[in-house]
């Protein structure tokens, strides 16, 4: 199976599943997650898929999510709103995102993607 790897090329975090994924012999595309952001229908199917809630698809601990002051904005926003403006920046979304037929793994957390390899 081939999966779809979203990531930021800078991010440390995304360097390192990068570099788990081709150690494992894990196929997959790579998506700039700035350069071609997730659409509002991308996330849509991404979050029912991963059976997450919406928050966790937010980069909590980025600049821009602080700057914006969306930790205090998020919970009066409809859903709606919520995936209308993660379209908006791809820096305002977790990553790296793996996107299989069955899965979706947000953020990289090695043992939870080991389960790949079967």
């Amino acid at each position: 199976m081939k999966y779809l790897f979203l990531e930021y090329p800078k991010c440390s975090t995304c360097q390192k599943a990068k570099k788990w994924l081709e150690e494992n012999g894990i196929s997959y595309d790579d998506r700039h997650i700035v350069e071609q952001n997730p659409t509002v229908q991308e996330l849509k199917e991404w979050a029912a898929k991963s059976g997450q809630p919406l928050r966790k698809f937010f980069n909590t601990s980025g600049m821009l999510y602080r700057s914006m002051e969306l930790k205090d904005k998020l919970p009066s926003m409809s859903e709606e709103e919520q995936f209308a403006l993660l379209a908006t920046n791809g820096m305002l979304v977790k990553r790296p995102l793996l996107i299989g037929e069955d899965a979706v793994l947000i953020g990289f957390r090695p043992q939870q993607w080991e389960a790949l390899k079967n």
